[in-house]
């Protein structure tokens, strides 16, 4: 049985969502507000959160940033602002899915269903083993990564974007490749989410030594640097 945590200061919500997902066979906590539901989040039993932007005090981006400097636990956001911005800024705090109000317990009952099995394990195509290029050492199984032996704190869609290219470290992956390997064929992602994603690897890595993990062919995609230390 899933664990799924709601996140929203509107108690009608709330149990609409309750009534929903435990009917669907889910067990359900509860949060009223945003530092409640960090809390909630960081005891670790949630299998994913369902997060409302627009709380106040400390509203869902801010939890999910804060969250997704410790965990990878699966978000979806609840907004009641569909416009590419806020698409864009949850999708780069590592957001996996939004639904916006109204909305229907059916479709998010769906999308829930959607990320728990794309999320339940590694991204299809990608071994579960150590993966090692250079310097560079990524074990998508149990969510780690290390530079030179040193730590490199990865969201779950930089795990996977970097586990798909050290799948196949002598090959150049076009953008299309990579959002199927981030976020399943089923789900349309623009071009800037996926570069703000890629932007934070890169950054990542840089800012662990590794500088030139990821190489750009231009015209054609991205594949993996020598990832040499120093």
């Amino acid at each position: 049985m899933s664990h799924i945590l709601i996140v929203d200061d509107d108690p009608q919500i709330r149990e609409v969502l309750r009534i929903a997902l435990r009917q669907d066979g889910y067990d359900v906590s509860e949060a009223g507000d945003g530092a409640e539901g960090l809390a909630k989040a960081r005891n670790g039993k949630a299998d994913l959160i369902v997060l409302d932007i627009g709380m106040p005090e400390m509203d869902g981006l801010e939890v999910c940033r804060r969250l997704r400097a410790e965990y990878s636990t699966p978000v979806l956001f609840l907004t009641a602002r569909d416009d590419e911005i806020d698409r864009v800024l949850g999708f780069e705090l590592g957001g996996d899915d939004y639904v916006t109000k109204p909305f229907s317990p059916r479709e998010l009952l769906a999308r829930i269903r959607a990320i728990l099995k794309r999320t339940s394990g590694v991204a299809p195509g990608i071994s579960q083993g150590m993966l090692t290029r250079g310097a560079l050492q990524l074990d998508p199984g149990r969510h780690l990564c290390t530079f030179e032996n040193q730590p490199v704190a990865l969201t779950k869609r930089e795990m996977d974007m970097l586990a798909h290219l050290m799948t196949r470290p002598d090959h150049v992956a076009t953008k299309a490749q990579l959002t199927d390997a981030v976020y399943g064929p089923s789900l349309h992602v623009s071009d800037r989410t996926l570069d703000s994603h890629l932007r934070n690897l890169r950054a990542k890595l840089a800012e662990a030594g590794c500088d030139t993990a990821i190489e750009t062919v231009h015209g054609v995609g991205i594949r993996m640097g020598a990832c040499q230390g120093g």
